[in-house]
């Protein structure tokens, strides 16, 4: 007979909806009073979770759900973008960390690069 392997459970910072903890992501708070990402969840540390979707990470930044959770001042910009990476895109998406205002590409220009038998 086989038994079922138990799977923890964890909510969201943000959403506040549970699920497994493989299928959210970890932020940790170090012993050194810092913060980093936990991809694997095995770090030690006061540890919070947010959802693997963009509008999750935008939530948690806008609420600062994270830093209540790890209760400490402020997360930084690195930690969200290591999230961002690591984000699922959402529906209607082109890329993830488009839903947070400041990661978007506004304000950049990509150069025209004339293909064959079109002038520069």
């Amino acid at each position: 007979m086989s038994r079922t392997r138990h799977q923890p459970i964890r909510t969201c910072v943000a959403c506040r909806q549970t699920d497994e903890k493989r299928d959210l992501l970890r932020v940790v708070r170090l012993a050194s009073g810092g913060v980093a990402y936990d991809p694997r969840g095995k770090m030690s540390g006061r540890g919070a979770y947010v959802c693997a979707r963009v509008s999750c990470i935008a939530l948690a930044r806008r609420r600062k759900g994270l830093e209540r959770s790890l209760k400490i001042g402020e997360i930084p910009e690195a930690v969200f973008e290591e999230l961002l990476r690591h984000a699922t895109p959402e529906p209607g998406q082109s890329r993830p960390g488009s839903a947070i205002s400041g990661t978007g590409s506004e304000g950049t220009s990509v150069p025209h690069v004339p293909s064959e038998g079109e002038e520069a």
